[in-house]
């Protein structure tokens, strides 16, 4: 049995939690494999929003198991209060959630740590969420880490040590501060989480193939983020792409299967970093505003843009991207105008590749295309789609070379529209 897997082609927030809502019934296990509580994916479903930060997005469907993996970095207090607001509201996660030993932990100093480093850097800064990401895979990476299994196995000589090297760090940053009520919330989030199946996940998943049972890998952020191919160094501190299933869950290459890749039919982008279709003007306003283009576990207002087909290709390249997924397409139903990205002018030079550097002076090259200045939201089918919408559609299809397969035309999981059924 393979594994799909389930990834953003852009700079995040592409929607990928409702998407794994969506295809959940189809799975027996839905698996996180990489990224922290900066995470911030969004489920909207019966009048409720739930905004999902370490805990995969289909946890919802109460007889399917939820693993978070290896590949992902674990703040004990944020999970703990991220679980009991969803056990409040009568999702119980303690039958169906299993924690991987070997992911890590996310201390309290590594979140200071994460604070003071972007104050050091002034105007450079990368604009993280400050949630101590960075950080503790910076720890993992050098081998000063604590894991989710060490809560069992000499916890407190552990914590002790490295909390005494990072408070060294800060000493030399000249950084003030008072770690009390973080350490509080810390350490009773250590006490929950042991209340969970903490399991040696690579074995549990193989095992699960073995038996032929579904398994869905669950990224977080985006592309673009990645710390390798990602617009570097505004990037994040994990591999987003396809590989970081592989290494995130100890799964090998031979055992992927369907990768799904989700976009936008627009771009955003938050924080800092190159964003060559950004949109400065009333465009841009509207695109937020209607979208509702704030981030979900951060508040921060999203940058927007046209969509970006060069690095949309170069994402479905290094992702293997099988199938398509475009979201918040009703977004763009009140345009007249439609544009897309297809190449960069660059020193006078117009190139359809993404580049080493995206520099400031890069310039994209644009596509029109007529909109389709139709109210999307209540479509059922793709035989509603209006012709302009076909044609988007087809157009993207033929630059990218994958099909389309799904169509979200509003944020409630009914609001999705499946096309090619097979």
């Amino acid at each position: 049995m393979k594994l799909d897997v389930l990834l953003g082609l852009q700079w995040g927030d592409e929607g990928k939690g409702k998407v794994v809502d969506v295809l959940t019934p189809g799975y027996d296990v839905i698996a996180r494999f990489q990224g922290g509580p900066n995470a911030g994916h969004t489920l909207e479903f019966e009048g409720q929003k739930y905004v999902l930060r370490s805990i995969p997005s289909g946890i919802f469907q109460g007889d399917k198991l939820n693993i978070i993996g290896n590949g992902v970095v674990l703040d004990p207090a944020l999970f703990k209060a991220e679980a009991e607001a969803l056990e409040a509201s009568g999702h119980l996660l303690k039958e169906r959630l299993h924690i991987s030993k070997k992911a890590h932990l996310i201390l309290p100093t590594h979140r200071l740590l994460d604070v003071a480093y972007e104050a050091v850097k002034g105007d450079a800064k990368v604009g993280t969420t400050g949630k101590g990401i960075g950080p503790t895979y910076t720890d993992k990476v050098s081998r000063n880490g604590i894991r989710v299994g060490d809560i069992l196995h000499g916890f407190e000589r552990k914590y002790a040590v490295a909390k005494a090297r990072h408070e060294q760090i800060l000493k030399s940053l000249n950084y003030e501060y008072d770690l009390t009520e973080q350490e509080k919330a810390w350490m009773e989030g250590v006490e929950y989480l042991k209340q969970f199946f903490l399991v040696d996940s690579e074995h549990e998943i193989n095992n699960f193939l073995r038996e032929g049972k579904s398994v869905l890998c669950e990224g977080a952020q985006g592309t673009m983020l990645d710390i390798d191919f990602g617009s570097y160094p505004f990037v994040t501190s994990s591999n987003t792409v396809c590989a970081g299933a592989c290494t995130g869950l100890g799964v090998a290459p031979n055992r992927i299967g369907e990768v799904y890749g989700i976009f936008k039919a627009y771009c955003t982008r938050v924080g800092a970093g190159p964003f060559p279709t950004e949109l400065f003007d009333e465009t841009g306003d509207k695109m937020c505003t209607l979208g509702h283009e704030f981030g979900s576990v951060t508040g921060r207002k999203r940058r927007c843009g046209w969509i970006d087909l060069v690095a949309l290709k170069y994402s479905v390249m290094v992702n293997g991207v099988t199938k398509l997924i475009m979201m918040k397409s009703d977004v763009l139903d009140t345009f007249q105008t439609i544009k897309a990205c297809v190449a960069y002018r660059l020193n006078g030079e117009e190139i359809d590749y993404f580049p080493y550097d995206i520099e400031e002076n890069l310039e994209p090259v644009y596509a029109e295309l007529p909109g389709w200045m139709t109210d999307m939201t209540k479509m059922k089918s793709e035989d509603e789609f209006p012709e302009e919408f076909n044609a988007y559609l087809t157009f993207l299809e033929e630059q990218l070379g994958v099909k389309i397969k799904i169509v979200s035309v509003g944020p409630d999981r009914e609001q999705t529209i499946e096309r090619y059924t097979e």
